[in-house]
């Protein structure tokens, strides 16, 4: 079958990403690739392209016409070819009918989490009629490059944001002919009227502290202020990145992470007791209180060896665990923890597994990218504030 390549412009498609919600991306990159496809069915028709010199020419280009055209995700207004004959014709709406819905939800996957090349492909035969190549479907994937990273680097010097999240995860990308862990640092946080934004994201080779003020550096050089609050887990050069970078912002460690790193070294039998004290700390409602159940804790199994490792942690973790009780009590359930982050995470985790190992550093950045700029769209930016 013939191979159709296209090149799109995709600046139409990168003004709706920074200005608008994620239906007019999509209706967007439709009426880009549709425009494009029947571009290439007119120099298929003429058989010569744009300015081209050659006797197989039957016929000239004649401009275009706007037609409207309805589908399931609102009006599209496309660009038709003409030829000075009048007798080309595209194949694009009567095919596109029995395709809209099945099409709608490829270039919903492909826009946002630009994964599944094989299943865009098949789609867009489906609709036209013709085997497109994956070259095709990975060029469009590639020049979302751009709209991810004005996202990714957008300023952040709008808006105050009091309460920073932080985590890393790792993905597997192919790199010199070897298969090679990447960590990617995933930056949110509440705004001050209480709302959850994402702040940025950025790959790189290795979790340390280097790698941890570079991030926050990016961040810092988009505007970013240093918050209250840095909500992490206890990676040691994460902990000290926040105290170099972010002069008298004060580090709270996952309450969530902790009292799980305290409950793994006690053992199974007879401690049933002391998880039952651990507990009660962080059930507390006063900051005196909870001081005052770890010092009874500590004090009532201080010389029991079995328990020698757990009520280390809870010793040298307690002080930086329970920073969030500074704040207004109505933000303590949503900053005294990284769990906000670890639910974005397992969305990007949910994508990442069908590619299982990314080509390169660049589509790892793409595809995270855009699941992050979906998930702000469609689940942040509509929630109301946290505390009314």
């Amino acid at each position: 079958m013939t191979q159709i390549q296209f090149n799109l412009d995709l600046d139409v498609l990168k003004e709706a990403v920074i200005n608008s919600n994620i239906d007019t991306v999509v209706r967007s990159a439709i009426v880009l690739v549709l425009n494009e496809y029947m571009e290439k069915e007119r120099d298929q028709y003429i058989q010569a392209a744009g300015y081209e010199r050659t006797t197989d020419r039957l016929d000239y280009r004649n401009g275009y016409y706007e037609r409207d055209f309805t589908m399931s995700i609102g009006k599209l207004k496309l660009k038709v070819p003409r030829t000075r004959n009048g007798e080309f014709s595209t194949s694009v709406f009567e095919k596109y009918a029995r395709c809209d819905q099945a099409f709608v939800i490829s270039m919903v996957e492909m826009v946002i989490n630009g994964i599944s090349t094989r299943k865009v492909t098949h789609i867009v035969e489906q609709l036209c009629g013709e085997n497109v190549s994956k070259s095709f479907v990975s060029s469009l994937t590639q020049k979302l490059d751009p709209i991810v990273n004005d996202w990714a680097k957008r300023p952040l010097n709008v808006s105050y944001y009091p309460f920073i999240f932080v985590d890393a995860m790792y993905i597997k990308v192919r790199e010199h002919h070897r298969v090679v862990s990447k960590a990617i640092y995933i930056a949110t946080a509440l705004t001050d009227k209480n709302t959850r934004e994402i702040l940025g994201l950025q790959v790189d080779h290795v979790e340390n502290y280097d790698s941890w003020s570079r991030f926050f550096q990016q961040l810092k050089s988009r505007g970013l202020q240093s918050p209250k609050l840095v909500i992490s887990d206890a990676h040691q050069g994460l902990q000290k990145a926040i105290l170099r970078e972010f002069i008298g912002t004060s580090w709270q460690r996952c309450n969530v992470h902790f009292k799980r790193n305290i409950i793994e070294k006690l053992p199974k039998k007879d401690s049933g007791e002391i998880r039952t004290m651990v507990k009660r700390i962080f059930e507390a409602v006063t900051i005196e209180d909870m001081r005052n159940f770890k010092e009874e804790l500590m004090n009532q199994f201080g010389e029991n060896p079995k328990f020698t490792n757990a009520l280390k942690i809870l010793d040298e973790g307690f002080e930086d665990t329970i920073q969030y009780m500074g704040h207004s009590q109505a933000l303590w359930p949503h900053i005294r923890s990284t769990n906000s982050l670890e639910r974005l995470n397992q969305e990007v985790r949910r994508r990442e597994r069908v590619i299982r190992i990314f080509p390169n550093t660049q589509s790892a950045f793409r595809l995270v990218g855009a699941v992050l700029l979906h998930y702000q769209q469609t689940v942040y930016s509509k929630r109301k504030s946290l505390c009314k």
